[in-house]
Parts: structure tokens; sequence; C-alpha cells
């Protein structure tokens, strides 16, 4: 009667810890962060560093840095906008809220909210590169000082 029980609350146990695993991706799969974007909650999607370097090749977006201070550039900015501020410049940003847009900042945190501050306008197709440039530079790729 032991050994039932034990088997028992065994078999439940193994039940929950495989059921808490479900869902996370093949297993023994090779899923990469840089096949991984998701659309976030806050309307953006989070980009990987081996994504913007494949995007980069055949640039069709706008490519915006809006950390403050200034710390530096990834190679292919078109504007610098502070994240607090992405608001007030509206006019630099492409009209068509459909338009492809690329933020990044230092670590992820300043593009993120204004991601988030740009999908509450209306904009459709918002990126944040994860990870900012530090990410960038944990690649081994340089920033524009």
């Amino acid at each position: 009667m032991k050994i039932r029980l034990v088997l028992c609350i065994f078999s439940v146990s193994a039940l929950f810890i495989l059921s808490a695993c479900a869902g996370k991706g093949p297993v023994g799969g090779t899923s990469t962060p840089a096949a991984s974007s998701e659309k976030s909650a806050g309307g953006y999607t989070d980009i990987s560093v081996t994504e913007l370097q494949e995007m980069l090749k055949n640039k069709d977006f706008t490519f915006v840095n809006v950390h403050i201070p200034f710390e530096g550039n990834i190679a292919g900015t078109d504007l610098s906008i502070p994240y607090d501020q992405i608001e007030k410049h509206l006019d630099q940003l492409p009209a068509d809220k459909d338009a492809r847009i690329v933020l990044y900042c230092r670590s992820g945190r300043m593009s993120s909210i204004a991601g988030e501050n740009l999908a509450k306008l209306g904009y459709t197709n918002v990126m944040n590169l994860e990870g900012g440039m530090v990410a960038w530079e944990q690649a081994g790729l340089p920033i524009e000082r």
C-alpha cells in the first residue's frame, strides 16, 4: 500500500513538472534567440543582435537610437531621439504608422519604453534591440563613438 501511495505521488509530481515545461520550445531543438522574436506586452517586438545584423544587410527600416546621454551609435543609425521625448519628434519618424522602426539604447530599457509609447500612438511595426548596445558589443560588434 505504501509503495502505491509513493508511486501515485511520484506520478502526480512528474505530471506537474512535465506540464510546467510544456510549450517552452522543442525538446532538444535548435531554437535560438535569433529565431524567437515575439510581440511584447508593450506592443513592440524584441529582436536579437543576430536578427538585427540580418536586417541591416537589406535595410528597409528607420533605425533610431533613443539612449540619453549619447554613448555612441550602431552603424546604419538614422536618427537619435531621446526615449522620453519620442512623442515630440514624430515628425522625424515615418508618416506611415505601419512602417518598420527599430529602436535601441544602451541596455534595452529606454528603447522598450519608447517602443511602448510608439505602440500606444498607433505604430504597428516597432522593434526593440533586446539588450541594446551592450548586447551588440558583447557579440563582438563595434559601436561608433
